[in-house]
């Protein structure tokens, strides 16, 4: 049999290894990303509350996450709690496919990572943060469409037209008035957040797993998963909500017709006029939800990805 012969007959996952982890990421991040959408729409209409363009306009009674949540079902119906779902699943299909490949790649070619040895937290610190920033690069004109659709209702509450029809009428709109630089406002803090975010879940599972394989008699199974996917939801919950705030901000302001924004000039704009005005807390505004949704979501995320790697015969993460 020739070499080619040898390697068509090889099982997919060996034949392409990073498209193969790149599919399995995104699917595992896509039954995530359904399950605990309501909990992301619910933070990020508690994130603009209270914001300079709301003041201008009456402030909105801040109800808190679970009564936020439940005006939304009964004053918009239950299915806006899924509004947005479908360019955030677009979106978790680039960010988390790119992320977690990039990530392992980085962890075993570039630092160096010898199987059954532990693994330095600096080097796990720079992966994490490094895979996260490139992944959500590339994801960023997405998860503008979604912020901006998950608005939609709270406008047509307000009586103001409806600015779009659906993810590509969002696509196309902002493309139009924007240009292509349009499609990345926002970037730097939804790169800078990604990267505290990734730094607390993927450096995290990571390490916390690896720890537990080699310090206890736990195994690689569900509870050793679980586990670790209990620590780094936490952890990314805590360093990620103050950058996810401004990122909500900047995303979902009112632009000019050369895609800049009315409100803020810049992402350290935006952080400094949130503490002077509402105060240093206001940075962690919907950090229940966030951290409700990052533990289920990481909790699913990572035991649907494990077994399905486990399932199609890769290697475990």
């Amino acid at each position: 049999m020739s070499p080619a012969e040898d390697e068509r007959s090889l099982p997919l996952p060996e034949r392409w290894p990073r498209a193969s982890k790149f599919a399995l990421s995104a699917c595992a991040a896509a039954v995530a990303e359904l399950v605990t959408f309501p909990l992301d729409l619910t933070k990020t209409r508690l994130q603009v509350q209270g914001e300079a363009a709301g003041r201008c306009r009456g402030a909105v009674p801040y109800r808190g996450m679970l009564r936020t949540a439940v005006g939304i079902a009964q004053e918009e119906g239950l299915g806006k709690l899924w509004q947005g779902a479908t360019p955030a699943v677009y979106r978790h299909i680039v960010y988390t496919g790119v992320r977690m490949v990039t990530y392992e790649h980085l962890r075993d070619s570039v630092l160096g990572r010898a199987e059954g040895e532990s693994f330095p937290l600096w080097k796990a610190v720079v992966g994490g943060m490094s895979a996260g920033a490139i992944g959500q690069f590339f994801a960023s004109p997405t998860d503008l469409v979604k912020v901006q659709m998950q608005m939609e209702g709270k406008r047509k509450l307000e009586g103001k037209s409806l600015r779009f029809r659906g993810v590509h009428h969002a696509f196309v709109k902002i493309l139009s008035e924007g240009g292509i630089r349009g499609l990345w406002a926002g970037w730097v803090p939804n790169v800078q957040r990604a990267a505290l975010v990734n730094m607390g879940d993927l450096t995290t599972y990571d390490s916390v797993k690896h720890f537990l394989l080699l310090n206890t008699p736990l195994v690689d199974n569900s509870v050793t998963h679980s586990v670790s996917s209990a620590c780094s939801g936490l952890v990314a919950a805590v360093l990620g909500t103050p950058a996810d705030v401004v990122k909500t901000r900047i995303m979902n302001q009112p632009r000019d017709k050369q895609g800049r924004g009315l409100l803020y000039k810049s992402s350290m704009d935006c952080l400094i006029q949130t503490v002077q005005g509402e105060g240093f807390m206001s940075l962690y505004k919907g950090f229940i939800p966030t951290w409700m949704r990052m533990a289920p979501w990481s909790l699913v995320f990572w035991l649907t990805y494990e077994q399905i790697r486990r399932m199609c015969g890769v290697s475990s993460f």
